[in-house]
């Protein structure tokens, strides 16, 4: 179907400030969706509270008003502005809410204004907990067992059920905020309080912990023809109880057997559909590690922080996709932009592993409660990119900033074995840190799991680097005495060091490179080896361990691809 030609003005709604709990990925999606309408010839009027915003550029909107996001000012933007349409789906929870508020006050219907994309029908029954519970009951999607709890008596019941812990989740917020998991009736009584008091609806559900589960999410996509792909499956390194935007997240899943994905996969499809989605939406669930057993957690009606993870571990641009289906058009009218042969209903291809690590504030913040639990704490996250999962958390690491460059801080290894124990038992912001600790002290995989409930093949992989760590460790003065030779020759010869056939070049070569496929920097193996970071550089360049350059182009290379963008690794072929 054509781009509909009533919709001449859209009035976008942004995400407003950045606050701990609620990062910066709505702005890229704002963004994304400022280019989309344009480029359909769609007039965009923005209103966002926050000037410090790319969204908020005048070059991105045809109008830009930086006014708080209440009823009170979004309704003067649109009695002098005249939009035909509200994208509500782009400024994260803030603009969702945003939406629902102007629609139950009478103003969309006032001022003639459809909402674009995703019907609010479909917003309320994701958003509202008791709705959404009885919709995944209707078409046969389990969900835990939970209960709607409006009032604060109405907690007798699951406090009385002898089901510990619970976890608390309220209805329209962001990051989690006022919920909680509860371990005795106090603190549930303590938790519920606050979700009630934050709940745009004055709801929360309460339901059962599912302690030690995978948590995993697939971000999709359906238009109004009912065509649904996923773009991008994701898992959580750490399990079920941390809220997925303080989680380590993986993408693609990692540790599930074809027939996990394809019956996740599914369930998500179903999800979408049943709600009448239009656009980009995220699906939570929980997998039962020792069986094919899952639950459905939380649906995301609207573009997410997973969202822009997704977007940028693929190369599809779901925001902007989402905004053109919220024009009318259809997944099979809407041209890839990556590699401008394939569409939109194309599903992405990864051949690659991505990985996302959260950044806390608790630098700024020191005396903070450095435990992470349902509702968000950080404040960003970093993404990287590289062949194998180990070289792309050793690559994300390095990009926190936090003056970590390995599996190893400052703090975690002063700690006493009984503080190390419970730095990897609670989740905490030190808790990777305190793993490799672990190994290092000789703590056994299955020991490490039992006290996390962390996959055994991410342990396997954390292992895996340690015992590399040591290596280079123990080979260290090696090291320092090629580089040393190899330099030498260099001023003296120029014969190749790549001649030079002793057994132990060869071995700290294959080291070497061992080492930077792994992701080790430069920095670390010098610190090893004692010896200036510009010596270990110029070892590894004499012995010709140099980056080469892979592509993200949506397509595995099927097609090829007008407009990817790459990820540097030490791999053999340079694309």
């Amino acid at each position: 179907m054509p781009r509909d030609t009533t919709i001449q003005k859209v009035l976008l709604i942004g995400s407003g400030p950045i606050v701990i709990g609620q990062a910066a990925e709505f702005d890229y999606a704002g963004a994304q969706a400022c280019r989309a309408l344009r480029e359909e010839g769609i007039s965009v009027v923005l209103i966002n509270s926050n000037p410090a915003t790319i969204m908020t550029d005048t070059e991105m909107a045809d109008r830009v008003y930086i006014e708080p996001l209440n009823v009170e000012f979004a309704e003067r933007v649109i009695a002098r502005e005249r939009p035909d349409g509200l994208l509500p789906t782009l400024g994260g929870q803030t603009g969702l809410n945003l939406a629902t508020q102007l629609s139950d006050a009478g103003i969309l219907e006032k001022y003639n204004v459809r909402l674009l994309g995703t019907p609010l029908s479909a917003i309320r029954q994701a958003e509202d907990r008791e709705a959404f519970r009885e919709l995944m009951r209707q078409i046969g999607e389990p969900v835990p067992e939970s209960w709607i709890v409006t009032e604060e008596w109405q907690l007798e019941e699951p406090a009385g059920a002898g089901i510990w812990p619970l976890i608390v989740r309220p209805a329209y917020t962001l990051g989690g905020t006022g919920g909680g998991v509860a371990h005795n009736p106090d603190e549930l009584y303590e938790i519920a309080r606050k979700g009630l008091a934050l709940s745009m609806r004055h709801q929360v559900m309460v339901e059962r912990y599912l302690v030690g589960w995978k948590e995993i999410e697939y971000e999709v996509m359906r238009d109004a023809n009912d065509t649904a792909i996923t773009v991008c499956n994701m898992e959580n390194l750490d399990p079920m109880g941390v809220h997925t935007g303080d989680s380590i997240v993986v993408a693609p899943s990692q540790t599930l057997s074809d027939k996990e994905y394809q019956m996740l996969r599914t369930a998500s499809l179903k999800i979408i559909r049943a709600l009448g989605i239009e656009g980009g939406c995220n699906v939570q669930l929980a997998l039962d590690p020792h069986s094919f057993a899952y639950y459905v957690i939380e649906v995301n009606p609207r573009v997410s922080r997973s969202s822009a993870l997704a977007s940028k571990a693929t190369g599809y641009p779901i925001a902007r996709v989402s905004a053109k289906i919220a024009t009318g058009l259809h997944l099979d009218e809407i041209e890839n932009a990556v590699t401008r042969k394939t569409l939109a209903c194309f599903e992405p291809a990864l051949d690659y592993c991505v990985v996302k690590i959260p950044r806390w504030p608790f630098d700024k913040f020191v005396l903070a409660d450095r435990r992470i639990s349902t509702q968000m704490k950080a404040t960003g996250e970093v993404m990287a990119i590289d062949r194998s999962f180990e070289a792309a958390l050793m690559k994300a690491i390095r990009s926190l900033e936090v003056g970590v460059y390995g599996l190893s801080n400052k703090t975690v290894p002063q700690m006493s074995d009984i503080q190390l124990e419970e730095a990897i038992r609670v989740p905490n912001d030190e808790r990777l840190w305190a793993i490799a600790e672990g190994f290092r002290r000789g703590m056994m995989l299955e020991e490490i799991h039992a006290l996390s409930n962390i996959d055994p093949w991410f342990l396997r992989k954390l292992q895996h680097l340690v015992s590399l760590e040591t290596r280079l460790k123990l080979n260290g003065k090696a090291i320092a005495r090629m580089a040393a030779r190899l330099l030498q020759d260099t001023r003296e010869s120029a014969t190749p060091a790549t001649e030079n056939t002793g057994t132990e070049h060869h071995l700290i070569a294959r080291l070497l490179r061992e080492a930077k496929q792994a992701g080790f920097s430069d920095r670390t193996i010098a610190e090893f080896a004692e010896v200036p970071e510009l010596q270990i550089r110029a070892l590894r360049k004499r012995l010709e361990i140099v980056p080469i350059y892979k592509m993200v182009d949506t397509c595995a290379a099927e097609f090829e691809a007008a407009t990817p963008y790459y990820y540097s690794c030490y791999d053999r072929e340079d694309e």
